[in-house]
């Protein structure tokens, strides 16, 4: 679990700062000291070899996953650290002494005391749903060629979207909306509220309705909306289930 809780937090803090730090190299230092961190953090939790496998991992993820275009892997790399993340959590259950920080934590909750492993799983499953998603939903929609809003006036050049300058200067509520939407699904997951899971899902496809309805007959705008979401919610409740597996293990 705890290799599970250090790729996921690696993974998704090193996204966020290479979308969020757009200086090469102020975000350089900053990865690198994540890194050390990382290192920090295994070490003083009994777990170095798990943080020098979760920091491979994460190069490799920075590597086949770039931030604005598709790499020839597609989104296999994703699908791939899934699994590694699956069987990490299920073959290696929440340790009670997690070395030094082991005789320090301490994190009520009503259910009952939290693990350190179980509390960073959770953190890094919400660092992954954030930025880190977004990269896999671009990836699958590139992949299987699905329509794209700003298609209509760009030009797809070496795995890069040229849009046009009007579209580019507007809103691009998706990178917000999305990993908003993967949080709170993750939240009411976990916190059993499947009715109130229901009803967020079942909104957004009657607020989308409208525009879908403009398809025609190439289908092309419920395929980009159907992909999108599908691919999204997936991720989401994968990660839910981690935390949940992780919790009851």
């Amino acid at each position: 679990m705890i290799l599970t809780a250090l790729v996921l937090a690696a993974v998704g803090a090193s996204d966020l700062l290479r979308r969020f730090v757009p200086r090469r190299p102020v975000r350089l230092v900053l990865l690198i000291a994540l890194g050390a961190a990382i290192v920090a953090l295994g070490a003083c939790a009994d777990a170095l070899a798990a943080a020098v496998v979760a920091l491979v991992l994460t190069a490799l993820w920075l590597w086949s996953m770039p931030l604005d275009a598709t790499g020839r892997a597609s989104f296999w790399p994703a699908v791939l650290l899934g699994a590694i993340a699956a069987g990490a959590t299920a073959l290696m259950p929440s340790r009670r002494s997690p070395g030094i920080i082991g005789d320090i934590w301490q994190l009520p909750s009503p259910a009952g005391e939290i693990g350190f492993d179980v509390a960073l799983l959770a953190v890094g499953a919400m660092l992954f749903v954030t930025e880190s998603a977004n990269l896999v939903v671009r990836a699958a929609l590139d992949r299987e060629g699905t329509w794209r809003p700003a298609d209509q006036g760009g030009a797809l050049r070496g795995g890069r979207l040229r849009q046009p300058q009007q579209l580019a200067t507007g809103f691009q509520g998706g990178r917000l909306i999305g990993p908003l939407e993967r949080l709170i699904v993750v939240v009411l997951t976990l916190a059993g509220a499947y009715s109130l899971l229901a009803a967020m899902l079942a909104a957004k496809g009657i607020v989308r309705f409208p525009e879908i309805s403009k398809d025609g007959e190439t289908g092309a705008r419920a395929e980009y909306f159907l992909v999108g979401s599908l691919v999204s919610w997936v991720i989401a409740l994968g990660a839910a289930f981690l935390v949940w597996w992780a919790a009851h293990s």
